[in-house]
């Protein structure tokens, strides 16, 4: 293990290689026990990140995985939009189970709050979507795109002003959102969140840019978590079946403001099959039997919307092109135990005449569930692994293989 921690420097970004739902928060939450300080970039509360701790299920949406290390400096970016009552609901679950996150939060200054009326105006453009295209784009309704777009339209709040009086702002932004959308604000409402918030987030807003900067000339080691997937991100995914934000590691340094040159290596987390939440291009999809299959032994329902996830199997032409977007110098597969009891494996391998081509590989047909070993893996889930790296020229570094933090094969 030691060897492969060596390998990941000190600059360290965790990243979706699929549409989201890889399973990042493990990897994160194993590798965090070794990292100075631990930083979420980019994205909102539309992110599920579950982690299973001692039998324990912990799901959090906006703090990074890496939170359950007690002590540890956790720091959210400037691209991210933050809603408050969320966050704090975290902040109080943590607390819960014993860990008092405040004293090692800092959140970017720079950060827009998300508030309650993006989510309704979230639900107003879906449906407007819906009547035009006959379909709409399926989002979470979390109020993410909406907050972005006042973002790039520089009518957001920022978390800098959350010591401020935003009566005023929010009561005229209340009367533009009724003519535009016909939705009523709860001003009221809106304020009671960001009073509640001023209370106990007044001393962990600042630059993070700069703290990063100090902490990196003095030695310290930084761990990035992504949020969603590659292919989800609003220049590089399948547009317009994407998410408001940049998802990959470009976009990650961006969000935090820390330079190119900083990185110096990326865990590309994908499934060892692949899964799909709303709508939009899914190549390798499979229905019926087989998809109920893949979702009932993955347990494939969004940690934020409950909603089921699509599912088929491994596109290998993503993933080569995920790995040169975001410069990933190792893999995370994870869920290799949810393909224990299939026959045959088949892996999309290329795109002909507008339909994928396959490779079929030989299943293996017994349990890799906890294994904590390459060398215990049957040989054909090693072929499995070992068809990844070929492809993609990129090493399998761990491989998941169930859902406790145990459950992880790490190579060095």
């Amino acid at each position: 293990m030691q060897k492969l921690l060596t390998s990941l420097g000190p600059v360290c970004s965790i990243i979706g290689a699929q549409w989201g739902d890889e399973g990042k928060g493990k990897v994160t939450d194993i590798l965090a026990e070794h990292f100075d300080i631990i930083a979420r970039a980019c994205g909102g509360a539309n992110a599920g990140h579950t982690i299973v701790v001692n039998g324990q299920k912990h799901v959090f949406h906006l703090l990074p995985s890496g939170c359950l290390h007690a002590g540890k400096p956790v720091m959210l970016g400037a691209g991210m939009v933050i809603h408050l009552p969320t966050l704090l609901e975290e902040i109080a679950t943590l607390s819960a189970a014993g860990i008092d996150i405040i004293p090692q939060l800092l959140i970017s200054h720079q950060a827009h709050i998300l508030f309650d009326f993006h989510k309704e105006i979230d639900a107003v453009l879906e449906e407007r979507r819906s009547k035009i295209k006959g379909k709409g784009i399926g989002t979470t309704k979390r109020g993410i795109g909406p907050a972005y777009m006042d973002k790039a339209a520089r009518i957001g709040i920022r978390m800098e002003k959350l010591g401020s009086n935003m009566r005023k702002e929010l009561e005229e932004r209340a009367a533009d959102l009724k003519e535009m959308y016909g939705i009523t604000v709860d001003v009221e409402q809106e304020m009671e969140n960001v009073q509640a918030a001023q209370k106990i987030l007044a001393g962990s807003i600042g630059d993070v840019a700069a703290a990063l900067y100090t902490a990196r000339s003095t030695g310290k080691t930084v761990l990035v978590e992504g949020a969603q997937g590659t292919l989800l991100d609003i220049d590089h995914g399948t547009y317009p079946y994407v998410t408001s934000s940049s998802t990959t590691s470009c976009g990650a340094l961006q969000g935090l403001g820390l330079p190119p040159q900083a990185l110096t290596s990326c865990v590309g987390i994908a499934k060892a099959y692949c899964t799909r939440v709303g709508e939009g291009d899914f190549p390798t999809e499979v229905m019926g039997e087989q998809g109920d299959r893949l979702r009932a032994r993955g347990g494939e329902y969004g940690a934020t919307t409950g909603r089921p996830r699509r599912c088929g199997w491994l596109h290998l032409p993503d993933l080569i092109n995920v790995a040169r977007l975001n410069g990933i110098t190792h893999w995370n597969i994870t869920k290799l135990d949810v393909l224990d009891e299939e026959k045959v494996i088949p892996v999309g391998i290329g795109d002909k005449n507008g339909h994928v081509t396959y490779q079929e590989l030989p299943g293996w047909q017994t349990s890799t569930a906890d294994i904590c070993s390459f060398a215990e893996l049957p040989a054909a889930a090693q072929e499995f692994i070992q068809c990844i790296e070929k492809n993609t020229e990129v090493p399998v570094a761990f491989i998941g293989t169930g859902q406790s933090r145990e459950a992880m094969i790490a190579r060095s």
